[in-house]
């Protein structure tokens, strides 16, 4: 019996319809990104949720979405964009809620000018913490309240270390930390951050979700697994030191090839 782990993936409904067969055969876990967009969550998405279960009737693998993010930080200093953000977060939640989700993906507040000024301006590190914290409290409890695990994903971060500080100041299960490799190689090659495997050592066991993509350094490729420059075995050789079991989530644009990015880390004996 293997111990490998078992590589999941983000997409659509639509791709859940092509990939269903892929899926269920090893139960892997599903991140469904059909409830991002403001107009389906200010819609009537009840159909879409209903679509979901009937694709998903089976599935026992871990099911989560990726939380919306289109316009907007989680650490705003303006109160009535963070009202807006708080009712996003809240319309995600209910379709969490409603189709059985127990985990959801949400945008790092850190950019890179933030990395190069959180110690210029006197209190800076302190604010987006707590303009975090004035978007994120009412959410953190309803996820306590459904058993959801909001994730922290990494956008710009230069600093592999301060989205598990900010994951940790909420004290909660429902605060952990997401990666996503495409973004980190990118930070490492574009912007002086250290390589991959250095975001997920800091994390440590706050890491529960990981984005797989592939990518150059210079941009956000989400190339199918094995078409970028990531040195994977260090990558997987980092989660394999965890106890924290994180979803990993191949998050490529093109989603024909999905089965073919599990084939390439399975051919390098990293997973299936």
């Amino acid at each position: 019996m293997t111990s490998l782990p078992i590589l999941g993936a983000a997409m659509t409904l639509d791709d859940l319809e092509i990939h269903r067969n892929w899926l269920l055969d090893k139960q892997r876990d599903l991140e469904l990104q059909s409830f991002v967009d403001a107009d389906i969550l200010n819609g009537d998405w009840a159909p879409l949720a209903e679509r979901a279960r009937s694709l998903l009737d089976g599935h026992n693998g871990r099911l989560g979405i990726h939380g919306p993010f289109w316009g907007f930080v989680i650490a705003s200093q303006d109160p009535e964009i963070r009202a807006v953000v708080k009712k996003r977060l809240s319309q995600a939640l209910d379709v969490c809620a409603d189709i059985g989700a127990t985990q959801m993906v949400i945008h790092s507040p850190y950019t890179t000018w933030s990395y190069n000024n959180l110690d210029n301006n006197k209190g800076e590190r302190e604010k987006i913490i707590a303009y975090t914290h004035q978007t994120l409290d009412d959410a953190v409890k309803r996820a306590e309240d459904i058993g959801l695990t909001m994730v922290i994903e990494n956008i710009e971060d230069i600093d592999p270390h301060i989205r598990v500080s900010l994951a940790n100041s909420f004290n909660s299960p429902a605060v952990a930390v997401s990666i996503d490799t495409g973004h980190a190689h990118y930070a490492h090659g574009s912007t002086g951050a250290p390589p991959v495997d250095y975001y997920v050592h800091a994390a440590g066991n706050r890491l529960q979700h990981v984005h797989l993509q592939d990518a150059d350094g210079y941009a956000d490729r989400h190339w199918s697994l094995g078409e970028g420059t990531i040195r994977w075995h260090s990558v997987f050789s980092a989660i394999a030191k965890l106890d924290s079991n994180p979803r990993l989530i191949i998050e490529i644009k093109d989603k024909s090839k999905i089965p073919a990015s599990a084939a390439f880390i399975a051919s390098l004996g990293l997973g299936e």
